[in-house]
């Protein structure tokens, strides 16, 4: 049967190799992995649970927190629980529009994230530069209209992203050499020509981190240049203390971006690149809960009333 460029993408379909090259990691991989997913959705979860249920925690700062909570759940839902079906079934296809919409809605979550955070960074900036006026500045409709910003652009920028791909042509059963279904990796197996696609996933992809580190950037330049102008050592550490968990976030996120970013590539690079997107999309969603419980006295207290309350049940 011979194909038209119609229907080739509608028969196509995607063998996710994963790391089927080494078999006798499958079940301990599988078995970390579910680990990990577990304590990400219990950790998420349980992160919005806590900040809707304490009032304290009813703060913009926190406001921003479930949010980044919400995308690292959903981001770790759209490509671990493939990802663990495909350790332990001999059968690692997915249709042509599974792929497709497992790239769409991790590129949306991945980019909300990116830009989340960059919004917690100017969270903080007007925290420690404008204490008394935080709650002010900070107005509900202002963060309704901040936290609108990353998802509206992330379903902007996907599904021009999704609809370049749809474009491209696929001919039957193609090998994907990786877990997860990535821009990269998908073009990497079309027909035709993807370089307009490619040209324009890498312009997103700069626009993406440069702007965002610029707004990270500039927030903390400003929150140095407030915090040396203290004059007590107690509020200086204060203000540092409260950017913490933030800046071991962003440090974590953006230092595993940039590392994908340059690996060269190689014939080893495949292997480079698959550690480092499970650092990105698996390990990740499940450290930021862990981040911020950890450094947080009242998240940490209504943890504590949470188990106390399960423990009488």
């Amino acid at each position: 049967m011979v194909l038209t460029k119609d229907n080739q993408s509608t028969v196509a379909t995607f063998i996710l190799l994963g790391f089927s090259e080494y078999p006798d990691l499958q079940l301990p991989l599988f078995v970390i992995f579910l680990t990990t997913y577990v304590v990400t959705v219990l950790g998420n979860l349980g992160m919005i649970l806590i900040i809707t249920i304490n009032p304290k925690l009813h703060t913009p700062m926190y406001f921003f927190l479930s949010h980044l909570s919400f995308v690292d759940f959903c981001y770790s839902t759209t490509v671990t629980p493939k990802l663990l079906e495909n350790l332990v079934v001999e059968d690692r296809t997915v249709s042509f529009t599974g792929c497709i919409t497992q790239f769409f809605l991790a590129c949306v979550f991945a980019i909300a994230e990116t830009f989340m955070l960059a919004v917690m960074a100017y969270d903080r900036f007007v925290a420690v530069s404008n204490p008394l006026l935080y709650t002010v500045v900070m107005s509900p409709k202002l963060c309704a209209s901040l936290v609108a910003g990353p998802y509206t652009w992330g379903i902007v920028a996907s599904l021009t992203l999704t609809c370049f791909l749809l474009t491209l042509s696929f001919c039957g059963s193609k090998t994907i050499n990786n877990f997860v279904c990535e821009h990269s990796v998908i073009v990497s197996v079309s027909c035709s020509d993807p370089h307009i696609s490619q040209l324009l996933c890498f312009a997103v992809a700069v626009f993406n981190e440069v702007s965002s580190l610029m707004i990270i950037l500039t927030s903390y330049i400003f929150i140095v240049v407030t915090v040396i102008k203290m004059p007590s050592a107690g509020g200086s550490q204060k203000a540092f203390s409260t950017c913490a968990s933030h800046l071991t976030a962003i440090t974590i996120f953006h230092g595993t971006v940039l590392f994908l970013y340059c690996v060269p590539h190689s014939k080893n690079s495949w292997l480079i690149v698959k550690i480092g997107s499970v650092f990105y999309t698996v390990m990740i969603p499940m450290l930021n809960p862990l981040i911020y419980s950890f450094r947080n006295k009242d998240v940490k207290e209504t943890v504590r009333k949470l188990m106390g309350m399960i423990m009488m049940v």
